[in-house]
């Protein structure tokens, strides 16, 4: 029967419902005695009549009185009046984490926090010699004081196991009324948890909580359920012989070490996943930590030790577009959010090897693992998660097609292109030591294949190599950072080391003659929202562009003041810029470096002068070392010397 406000159930007085599940309805009341507010759970009117309902919440009652942990919620008193069995528990405040997925999946700090809790409570649950039987998102309550694990409701005892056959018909019967079915033809809800032993009618242990605990990891992560199926037929027959897809080709920003996690969960056989809760909240643990741990610096050799982190700048798009504002010369009023991006752990940043994507919400990166080899990484700047990419060893220079789907790089001698969704790594070309790339929406990369060479370009899916620019003849020079125009056929570029020549220049794919736009500046340049970007003595510009004159208007503004760097060899600046005006930079304010000697074992033994912005250089003799250093913080390299032995 229903009960109404007013209600009393010995001291506890009914307020208002509070929720029903498949076998008993939940109200929100108070207890009088301790004026709190508590959680009545009674069986349904429907199933008042059912003596083995009765024994189900009598095993209810006893499971949760045995069990205290803060990820539990926990039982207050038990009761029966005027034929009323009911519990009286904790009463919480918040969402199921089902409620919570239909807004979509969840970002992954908050994934990990939630599954380390619930992983807790099986952990305390299982030791206790309890099952749960039927941990779905529905059982899990989000609360301000973390996830609580609800309804023991067909948990047993390890001593109470009955066989598997039996379980399966009590979980039939009992599954979720309607409301909870809800799409019709589509099995929601216990069956779309259960782990395949369960459903082949074998015996249940601790490793069939394991398999519901993946499931419900993998639709924490990707808003999607691991299992579906439009009868319960094809439901049963995903979950007993099918793989979900893997969390990184939903999500490809997902750690790969949370797939494993995962994956391992949903083993088919028992013996083949994660044997206990406390290994996965271990496993759950390390990611955390490895995500949230600044890299440790190691290294074998006299190195620059990155202490920096790649400062963000987030520029309004409105911001580039006050295009009237800067055409008068008047500086912009820009509002900067500074955040520091770390570098992955255990890994340290590649200076001025990144991109950002054109919807300005990832970062393509490259870093340095402790033995010193570099690998291509993406990462969200919404949710700072990242995740590196195999089969990119070597990586270098990254650049972005258009659609933001795939990361063209350099490594190994060849330009290479990566599927982010897939992970798949396709070789494009031959490119000795590329410098740069930029991609068109027809497909088109034009690139620097070589140090002392002119452009090329290419299809993204390879083929022959056509000149995009032309050498001057008789003069050794470098054409270095293409980056397209919105119109997709003119791209501006840089050329050194060519005596009275350099400067950044503009050509077609239409004709590779370049046409010189400024001698004044030097190295990489970007364009957005009818503005190129360059760095000039140390500070970041933005001069108005026209695109379609293809010259520039105004005098140029600054947009970050003495804080950048160029690579004195290349000429390139760390600083990428997206459509949207999102603007990612490497300043110098965020980082230094240190010159630290290593014995053979890794162990640091004395650093070398003071922290600064080094780029080193040791003698073969071992005696000198040579830097080049902005000693005066003005954009200016100058090589110095030291003498070690003194």
């Amino acid at each position: 029967m229903a009960l109404t406000s007013g209600t009393k159930l010995g001291p506890y007085e009914i307020l208002s419902p509070a929720g029903a599940g498949g076998m008993g309805e939940v109200y929100r009341a108070r207890d009088t005695r301790l004026d709190r507010t508590v959680a009545i759970k009674v069986l349904s009117a429907r199933l008042a009549e059912r003596p083995d309902l009765h024994k189900r919440l009598e095993r209810e009652a006893r499971t949760i009185s045995a069990l205290s942990h803060p990820n539990i919620c926990h039982l207050y008193d038990v009761g029966q009046q005027e034929g009323v069995d009911f519990l009286v528990m904790e009463y919480l405040e918040g969402e199921t984490l089902a409620e919570r997925l239909r807004k979509g999946p969840l970002p992954l700090e908050q994934l990990l926090k939630i599954g380390v809790e619930v992983s807790a409570a099986l952990e305390k649950a299982h030791r206790q010699g309890i099952i749960h039987r039927d941990l779905k998102p529905g059982n899990i309550m989000l609360t301000k004081a973390g996830a609580k694990l609800m309804d023991f409701g067909l948990a047993k005892l390890r001593s109470e196991l009955v066989p598997a056959a039996a379980a399966l018909s009590e979980m039939t019967t009992l599954a979720p009324p309607a409301k909870s079915l809800t799409e019709e033809g589509v099995i929601v809800g216990t069956f779309q948890y259960m782990a395949p032993e369960q459903l082949e009618g074998a015996e249940a242990d601790a490793r069939s909580d394991i398999f519901p605990l993946g499931a419900v990891l993998y639709e924490m992560a990707t808003g999607k359920p691991a299992f579906t199926g439009k009868t319960k037929a094809s439901l049963i027959g995903a979950i007993l012989s099918a793989e979900p897809k893997p969390i990184g080709e939903v999500l490809p920003m997902t750690p790969a070490a949370l797939d494993r996690v995962v994956r391992t969960c949903l083993a088919k056989d028992p013996d083949n996943r994660w044997q206990s809760a406390q290994d996965v909240k271990l496993q759950l643990e390390w990611i955390r930590q490895r995500d949230q741990q600044p890299a440790q610096p190691a290294a074998r050799q006299l190195r620059r030790v990155w202490l920096w982190a790649v400062a963000i700048a987030l520029l309004v798009a409105v911001a580039f577009q006050a295009g009237v504002r800067w055409g008068r010369g008047e500086a912009p009023k820009l509002q900067v959010y500074r955040a520091a991006l770390t570098p992955p752990p255990a890994h340290s940043f590649v200076p001025y090897d990144f991109a950002v994507s054109p919807d300005g919400s990832r970062l393509a990166f490259t870093a340095t693992s402790a033995d010193g080899v570099a690998t291509l990484w993406v990462r969200s700047l919404a949710t700072d998660s990242s995740q590196e990419f195999s089969g990119t060893q070597g990586a270098s220079h990254p650049f972005w097609s258009p659609d933001g789907q795939e990361v063209g790089f350099f490594a190994g001698g060849k330009l290479k292109k990566i599927d982010l969704a897939t992970g798949g790594v396709q070789n494009v070309c031959d490119a000795p030591r590329g410098l740069g790339g930029t991609w068109n929406r027809d497909g088109t990369i034009v690139f620097a294949p070589h140090i002392g060479a002119a452009l090329a370009r290419v299809h993204a899916t390879g083929g022959v190599l056509v000149p995009a620019t032309k050498l001057h003849e008789g003069v050794g020079e470098s054409h270095r950072w293409p980056t397209f125009l919105p119109d997709g056929r003119h791209f501006l570029y840089f050329i050194d080391w060519s005596e009275g020549r350099n400067g950044i220049y503009v050509a077609s794919l239409d004709n590779g003659e370049g046409t010189l736009l400024s001698s004044d500046i030097r190295g990489n340049v970007a364009f957005a929202a009818g503005h190129v970007l360059f760095v000039r003595d140390g500070t970041l510009f933005a001069q108005r562009f026209d695109a379609e004159k293809l010259r520039f208007a105004g005098d140029p503004i600054p947009v970050v003041s003495q804080e950048m760097e160029q690579d004195v060899r290349s000429g390139k600046a760390g600083f990428s810029v997206a459509d949207s005006g999102v603007l990612v930079y490497q300043s110098r304010r965020t980082y230094s470096s240190r010159l630290v000697w290593f014995d053979r074992s890794g162990k640091e033994m004395q650093p070398v002068g003071e922290a600064a912005s080094y780029d080193p250089a040791l003698s073969p003799n071992g005696r000198w070392l040579a830097v080049t250093l902005d000693a005066a913080n003005n954009g200016h390299h100058l090589v110095h010397v030291v003498d070690l032995m003194r």
